[in-house]
């Protein structure tokens, strides 16, 4: 790779691949909102044409938990059809050689299969909670397979299960699961609060995945060639799954946190509060069969995030 263009370079995902690419010395591409606005289809087209990428990785998204899903689901559907169509377009006009699009696990059915097969895409119903935010990455994944299949085009799409870690957003109503609990617990203990409230029955059963895990997966699809990948303009061969192969309770995951922030206080589990789907893990044979494996257990992983925001916390809460 002579140049990528990592798109959401800011946030958890896209900071972590071009931490990944600089490593290896690939020459990394950004570009902030000042820079070129992703939901403005003429400011991303002048910018690829200025820019010049030989690769694409589609790490921009708007994200978060139940709360915001729920709270905005209209700029959750909306952004991220625009940031994913801008983007996936202007890389085809702009004649780019790859283009990675990374889109999320919540793309599959609620009641899903388990562990959950690549074929399981538009088999069911999906998850209400973040159904729109589901939508515009099942659109996403579609674009990249619609344009390979039409204009040859060599678009890939990786579906990473859930995720956190270094430059994970710590907001205790906007975040996912993990920072959220982590954030939660650390103000409990220093405040010395008897009990941590949590949402759910605690028993809804999720895989959780250290994005710098991710973001190696990223580099080495990106360096497959395309004759590994099969025919990625059917349906059920354009994307991949990219996880641990393994999965916890929200109680344990929880109770993990717990031990790792030091809080020794009752965890008070909230019932009446959506679980959300019952389980979701993800089936990771055909990228474990390209060569691909998680690194990261999910112990060291919680812990390694959680010395980066005991350093980071203040600029993190401002």
């Amino acid at each position: 790779m002579t140049s990528v263009f990592v798109a959401g370079h800011k946030g958890m995902v896209g900071s972590a691949v071009a931490r990944r690419l600089r490593a290896d010395g690939v020459p990394v591409i950004t570009a902030d909102r000042k820079g070129v606005e992703l939901r403005d289809q003429k400011a991303v087209a002048g910018f690829f044409a200025a820019a010049k990428p030989e690769t694409v990785v589609v790490a921009a998204a708007k994200v978060g938990g139940i709360h915001a899903n729920h709270a905005y689901p209209a700029e959750f559907i909306y952004d991220n059809l625009a940031i994913a169509g801008n983007l996936i377009h202007a890389a085809w006009q702009a004649g780019c050689a790859r283009l990675l699009f990374l889109g999320s696990s919540c793309v599959y059915p609620k009641f899903a299969g388990q562990p959950i097969k690549e074929e399981a895409l538009l088999t069911g119903a999906l998850e209400p909670t973040n159904e729109p935010y589901a939508l515009a990455k099942i659109a996403g994944i579609k674009l990249c397979e619609s344009y390979n299949r039409q204009y040859g085009a060599d678009f890939r799409s990786l579906m990473p299960t859930n995720l956190y870690g270094i430059g994970d957003n710590f907001h205790l109503e906007n975040s996912h699961v993990a920072p959220a609990l982590m954030h939660k617990m650390h103000m409990a203990k220093e405040t010395g609060a008897a009990e941590v409230a949590i949402w759910g029955s605690g028993n809804a059963r999720r895989e959780f995945l250290h994005v710098d895990d991710l973001a190696d997966a990223c580099v080495h699809i990106l360096n497959l060639d395309k004759s590994a990948l099969g025919n990625v303009t059917e349906p059920m061969r354009s994307h991949l799954n990219v996880g641990t192969g393994t999965d916890v309770t929200i109680r344990e995951l929880a109770e993990t946190i717990a031990a790792i922030v030091g809080y020794r206080g009752k965890l008070r589990y909230d019932a009446s509060k959506p679980d959300g789907a019952p389980r979701k893990l993800l089936d990771v044979s055909r990228l474990d069969a390209l060569g691909w494996r998680a690194q990261i257990s999910l112990q060291d992983g919680l812990r390694s995030t959680y010395e980066w925001f005991l350093a980071n916390r203040d600029s993190i809460r401002a």
